[in-house]
């Protein structure tokens, strides 16, 4: 027995701590999950109390140039990798495509599928992820490094709401960035597309162009719209709550960083889930 009177854990309560540990794992993660939902949330609603009193209250100043710094920051500066990453998406689909559909003699039928597949799903889903990494993580580390250097602080010493001037600009931002980088994508994914298609794959250009309008409607571009303005969305939210919490210095930022580029993934790939069974059971896919 010990010195100090104490008595070693019996096996049955190892056991019963053993058993208790994936629970209180699920616990934990279900609760921090629960907790950077309602921020968000909390966040959302501030920044589009802000938002109205900008459109509303002549007082009251969005910060246009702010806002036109992060566009050019967030968006303009990832028209060139979302691009790149758009296009080999475009020539890989055209490529795996054509072998199982020329077996049936319906080579040209890449067209259809590859329009449907870009415009509903792919054409926003790269963008958005290209984006959170490229976008995400720096707003979140670039939030992150001013509370760390109490700048946040400083900003509510003045009576100045951060929401408002730190917040509403990337927020912004990334909501206009995301809808027009969604259909960049969608472009220079089938722009792709048909050049290979003409070039290796021996499908006329007429051939192509006329499939993919047969095929392509107007509410598979609107929703695909659609998704990447709600991925913008989260991204900016994410990025800024992660960015806000941070706590314990530079360790403190690298986390927020890699926390947002996983929550702002995960998330996409979960309001995509969402929207497209919505979207299935209204019957507009």
């Amino acid at each position: 027995m010990p010195h100090d009177g104490t008595h070693p854990p019996s096996a049955a309560t190892t056991v019963a701590r053993a058993a208790a540990a994936p629970v209180e794992f699920l616990g934990r993660r279900a609760l921090a999950a629960v907790t950077q939902i309602g921020a968000a949330t909390l966040l959302f609603a501030t920044t589009l109390r802000w938002v109205w009193r900008g459109l509303t209250a002549p007082r009251v100043r969005l910060g246009r140039p702010a806002i036109i710094t992060q566009l050019v920051r967030i968006g303009a500066r990832s028209v060139f990798i979302v691009s790149l990453v758009s296009a080999c998406v475009g020539l890989i689909l055209a490529f795996q495509l054509a072998p199982p559909l020329d077996q049936f003699g319906q080579k040209e039928l890449v067209a259809n599928i590859i329009v449907i597949a870009v415009l509903r799903e792919l054409g926003p889903l790269i963008a958005a992820i290209v984006l959170t990494g490229f976008a995400g993580a720096s707003i979140a580390a670039e939030i992150g490094t001013m509370v760390v250097n109490e700048e946040v602080e400083a900003l509510e010493a003045h009576a100045l709401d951060p929401v408002r001037f730190l917040v509403v600009p990337r927020v912004v931002a990334s909501i206009v960035s995301m809808t027009v980088l969604a259909v960049i994508s969608d472009v220079v994914a089938v722009l792709a597309a048909l050049g290979i298609a003409m070039v290796a794959l021996e499908i006329p250009y007429a051939t192509f162009v006329s499939n993919m309008l047969d095929q392509a409607k107007p509410v598979d571009f609107t929703t695909g719209l659609f998704k990447g303005t709600v991925f913008g969305m989260l991204i900016g939210l994410i990025a800024c709550v992660n960015g806000l919490r941070v706590s314990g210095g530079a360790a403190g930022v690298g986390r927020a960083t890699t926390g947002t580029v996983v929550q702002c993934v995960v998330a996409i790939v979960i309001a995509d889930l969402a929207f497209t069974a919505v979207f299935y059971a209204l019957k507009l896919v």
